[in-house]
């Protein structure tokens, strides 16, 4: 079965993770910086089969758009036209950043660790990916 690939799209750098063959479980793949975006999953979909993206949609808690969501409206217009062979879904990402930094303070890690943003950005997007994973395996 192909691979789902989850992105936490930032305007820096961008957060991602990715289905193991099975699609049982979300692990983390890389942080890059969002301009290496595209040359960095085109190549990793020449090498591994994608069926599709899951990006992170950017919400207030009150359900309105935060200033970074028409960045990411942007973006996955031109997800879907690099890739017109694979579907793209959003999700809401409104308790990721939380969620992740709750994971890194609870991993035991150093306070040096906790600040590398991106180890972040990639916890985020697993966690953006495991959601969809338990959402669609009902």
């Amino acid at each position: 079965m192909p691979r789902v690939i989850a992105i936490d799209h930032g305007l820096k750098r961008t957060g991602l993770a990715v289905t193991d063959p099975l699609r049982i479980i979300a692990t983390a793949l890389d942080t890059v910086p969002t301009t290496e975006l595209f040359a960095y999953l085109k190549a990793y979909v020449a090498k591994e089969a994608v069926d599709g993206f899951v990006v992170g949609l950017p919400m207030h808690l009150d359900g309105k758009p935060t200033d970074a969501t028409p960045h990411v409206l942007e973006f996955i217009g031109h997800l879907k036209k690099a890739f017109p062979g694979q579907w793209v879904e959003t999700v809401d990402e409104r308790f990721t950043s939380r969620m992740a930094q709750q994971t890194l303070l609870a991993s035991g890690k150093g306070r040096m660790a906790r600040r590398d943003k991106g180890q972040l950005d990639r916890i985020s997007a697993t966690i953006l990916l495991q959601g969809w994973l338990d959402a669609h395996r009902g």
